[in-house]
């Protein structure tokens, strides 16, 4: 057993004697692991099934031994793997713990019934169902959706996995049960630019493969395991998934729809499972929860005396519920997230908060305690130029000027955290069809190595260090346009990038000499322009959404013009309710 797990709350450990072995990867460290609630509910529906025995491999720190965290068994040792993807960074890792783990990295190395050393491989969560193309050769099979709905429809198949041929099995599966895709089964063929011409399916397999989602829970999504060691250390519950807002940078309001909030019962019902001696509370989807739940959680927290955290809050939805909360939580900080720079550019990205509100809601914020602010905006959206930048250094200094007497008043400093993040756009949103950088048209048909993106990112963030150095108690992080270049090639990729993340997992060679030597740029991906009307490869999964959908929202936004909030089953702009 891992050292880990001796403070570790939760753990499952089963005899592995007439069970079939099952690997659960996250690749990235334990600390991230234990914080990711996908993860978390994966473990335990597998671990549910009285024939599965399920342990851990995470991503090794240091001179860790690659084992699984249960019983130290390496990873050959298991006949199925599954693997829980969340973002484009971990895409390399994945590939780097199959082969570190001594399985056939590519699917098409691996034959037969699964067993130990050539085990069946199969990936999801919501980096795999916004685009599984660039992870599809690892994959025997992926499943698109949310767990809850599809695993235990699909455990009964893989029961048979150890005795029957994989792609007899997998075959099956495809063709049967919706939310699984087989990768071996679809051809793509492309132009020489990097367009995908055709998706071809195999006979008997869906031309599309339909996400799945969970529509009902009861109790709500909460935490199974809680440790120490934890990136986010606290009980984390679900309100609710996807959001109404509608922001067109923002995947998750897209595909997690329709939007769903939890009724107070079952997210009541999910925080009375936590262990009486947690008292820190997590909430997740606070930006969209009804007043009536957030009465109920502060009576909750006033009767057990527990802490509240989440991770951020909507500017424009900061009531007195909310802010009772937070004076009865004793909480020092809170995150709001301006995203566009400007007001302009808040309606572009369909947002929608006035600098008015934006100052307001600090304001609200440092009056009940709260005497650090995190900020979080976004660099190369779309039409962003000089005056949105000078705007949001005008925002900053506003903010300022009015929470800082309100602290001296308390006797308290108020900081704030600046975080600045260049934007990478993401498949199934309107913002799919444009250039990483935000670069026009003509600029991002030069682009071939994403020099000019990276050089008009980093110029902004020149720009805005210079102007907000002078300020006291700001403290300024940016990311490197540089190092956010793969993310967004990774982003809207396709399988032919699988021999790039290979070789950056397995430390053989930096992300851009792997593209050099399979004939790939960042170009074809990041910042090729996008036709309205063109076929992508994430197409191959159907969300819901119809593609003419997000090409006019997209034009809207460039027009800056706001479309009204989602309303599940009352309307049907996208496609998803009909």
């Amino acid at each position: 057993m891992h050292p880990l797990l001796e403070t570790e709350h939760g753990t499952v450990r089963k005899k592995w004697k007439g069970r079939l072995a099952a690997a659960l990867l996250y690749p990235n460290t334990y600390p991230v692991a234990i914080s990711n609630l996908g993860f978390q509910i994966l473990y335990r529906l597998l671990n549910s099934h009285e024939a599965i025995v399920c342990e851990r491999l995470v991503y090794p720190q240091g001179q860790e031994a690659f084992r699984s965290l249960e019983s130290a068994r390496p990873l050959w040792d298991f006949s199925i793997i599954f693997a829980s993807i969340s973002f484009e960074q971990d895409y390399p890792r994945l590939a780097a713990m199959l082969a570190a783990g001594q399985v056939p990295p590519y699917a098409a190395q691996r034959s037969g019934p699964a067993r130990p050393g050539h085990p069946c491989v199969i990936l999801g969560g919501v980096g795999v169902f916004m685009n599984p193309e660039p992870l599809a050769p690892f994959a025997d099979l992926m499943v698109l959706g949310e767990a809850e709905d599809i695993l235990p429809r699909l455990l009964p198949y893989l029961l048979d996995l150890p005795q029957r041929d994989r792609h007899d099995v997998l075959h099956e599966l495809a063709q049967n049960l919706p939310g699984c895709y087989l990768p071996a089964g679809y051809q793509l063929r492309y132009a020489q630019d990097g367009r995908v011409l055709e998706i071809k399916a195999a006979a008997g397999l869906p031309q599309r493969v339909q996400r799945v989602a969970c529509l009902n829970r009861s109790p709500a999504g909460h935490s199974e395991l809680l440790s120490p060691e934890a990136e986010l250390g606290m009980y984390m519950t679900e309100l609710g998934r996807g959001c109404t807002r509608g922001c067109r940078f923002c995947a998750a309001g897209f595909i997690y729809r329709p939007p769903r909030l939890w009724s107070p019962e079952a997210v009541l019902a999910g925080l009375a499972e936590r262990p009486a001696t947690v008292q820190r509370i997590g909430l997740l989807g606070m930006e969209m929860a009804d007043p009536s739940t957030l009465d109920q959680l502060a009576r909750l927290l006033s009767e057990t005396g527990c802490s509240l955290s989440f991770s951020s809050l909507r500017a424009d939805r900061i009531s007195p519920q909310i802010l009772h909360l937070l004076s009865q939580s004793g909480l020092k900080s809170v995150a709001l997230a301006p995203d566009g720079c400007s007001q302009r550019l808040r309606q572009v990205i369909n947002k929608g908060l006035s600098q008015e509100t934006l100052v307001q809601a600090a304001t609200a914020l440092v009056a009940a305690g709260i005497y650090t602010l995190k900020l979080y905006v976004m660099l190369g959206l779309p039409t962003e130029g000089q005056e949105d930048l000078d705007e949001f250094i005008d925002l900053i200094q506003a903010i300022r000027a009015q929470i800082l007497p309100l602290g001296k008043k308390q006797g308290r400093l108020c900081h704030i955290f600046l975080s600045v993040n260049c934007f990478v756009p993401k498949p199934w949103t309107p913002f799919q069809f444009l250039p990483f950088g935000g670069l026009e048209e003509d600029q991002a048909m030069k682009d071939r190595q994403g020099k000019a993106a990276c050089a008009a990112l980093n110029a902004k963030i020149n720009h805005l260090k210079k102007a907000l150095a002078p300020i006291d108690n700001l403290h300024l992080r940016v990311e490197r346009p540089e190092n956010v270049l793969s993310q967004a090639v990774f982003s809207r990729g396709d399988r032919r990038l699988a021999p790039v993340l290979l070789d950056m997992g397995t430390g053989q060679t930096s992300f851009k000499q792997a593209m050099r030597n399979q004939g790939l740029s960042p170009w074809q991906y990041a910042m090729r322009p996008r036709a309205s009307d063109e076929l992508f490869c994430w197409y191959v999964v159907d969300q819901g959404i119809r593609p003419e959908y997000l090409a006019k929202e997209y034009a809207k936004a460039l027009r800056a013009e706001a479309s009204p909030a989602c309303q599940p089953g009352q309307c049907r702009r996208c496609g998803v309710c009909s």
